[in-house]
């Protein structure tokens, strides 16, 4: 007779080993973070790790995928608000509080050395399209009550306030020594200068 699995219990190791590897993939990049190290921080056999992840690269798309189902989550509490603009802001916020986490920059670097892998790339691609899909219907819903700019379609100010976060993160990953709270309002501002009707 097989073991009974407890679903919360084993929910909590998998992040417990998800937070690890994502703690090892920013501090020593991809290729030198070691599933040895990962258990070592997780607090677990390498047995159980590979009970849960079958290689190094399978809980590195999973790091991405928990980001990606926080983010569709994010958007999903949002679903009966009936203040689009803020929505809008609150995300941006949101978003720059993410990249406070001070591992960032260091994850960041560990991803793009392997973003060229397929699953990587369609792991970032899936990521991208939750922002945008996230984003779309509470920019034309704003636009729909002048609270932004009419003169773009919504699908255009969506690609560029995406491409407006991606730069963030890229910046504050470049320059991990920035004021996270003073580049936050400085992106906040930015946003609320190019959305402005």
């Amino acid at each position: 007779m097989g073991r009974t699995v407890d679903p919360a219990r084993h929910q909590a190791r998998r992040l417990q080993i998800i937070d690890a590897a994502l703690t090892h993939f920013a501090q020593d990049g991809f290729d030198r973070a070691t599933t040895t190290a990962i258990c070592r921080t997780a607090g677990i056999g390498s047995g159980t790790f590979f009970h849960y992840f079958p290689t190094k690269q399978a809980v590195l798309l999973a790091v991405l995928d928990r980001g990606t189902t926080e983010t569709a989550g994010w958007f999903d509490v949002q679903r009966d608000r009936a203040d689009p603009l803020q929505v809008i802001v609150d995300y941006v916020a949101h978003n720059a509080d993410e990249c406070a986490d001070p591992r960032v920059p260091g994850f960041v670097r560990a991803v793009g050395a392997v973003m060229r892998d397929e699953e990587v790339a369609g792991a970032l691609a899936r990521d991208e399209s939750v922002v945008r899909q996230g984003l779309l219907p509470w920019i034309r819903a704003a636009a729909e009550r002048g609270e932004v700019r009419c003169d773009q379609s919504p699908e255009r100010l969506t690609a560029w306030l995406a491409l407006l976060l991606d730069s963030y993160l890229g910046r504050v990953s470049a320059q991990p020594q920035v004021d996270a709270d003073e580049e936050k309002q400085m992106l906040l501002d930015t946003v609320r200068r190019m959305l402005r009707p």
